[in-house]
């Protein structure tokens, strides 16, 4: 079974696998230098209308998650997630974002879909 950690950027051991920062803005305060990540795949994140619609209310999550899977089956979304499946099958792979509540993020339905996506493929 593939892992796949979700952390918060500056988070889990660096040595955990492959570091793939997964949101669409850049963290503030973060140089290029500093970046904890080895790749920056802004094109799976979630659109910045539904990123901005959701606002990590509660009440809005299970929609969110139903919208957000939808973006990622569409085209503009296939070459980011074929990239992920292929980390993937190299080994284990940390999903990164600089929101607090990562439980509440789009990393748990990135997961989900990545392993779906791999066991289907």
């Amino acid at each position: 079974m593939p892992e796949i950690i979700l952390g918060r950027v500056g988070g889990p051991d660096k040595s955990a696998g492959r570091r793939v920062l997964v949101d669409r803005l850049w963290p503030r305060g973060v140089s290029r230098e500093r970046a904890d990540w080895q790749e920056w795949l802004k094109d799976v994140a979630p659109s910045t209308e539904l990123r901005r619609w959701y606002g990590h209310e509660p009440g809005r999550r299970a929609e969110f998650e139903r919208r957000y899977r939808q973006e990622l089956a569409d085209e503009q979304h296939a070459q980011a997630i074929a990239r992920l499946v292929h980390l993937l099958e190299e080994g284990p792979l940390v999903l990164l974002t600089q929101t607090r509540d990562v439980e509440g993020s789009q990393l748990p339905t990135l997961r989900d879909f990545l392993l779906v996506r791999r066991t289907v493929g």
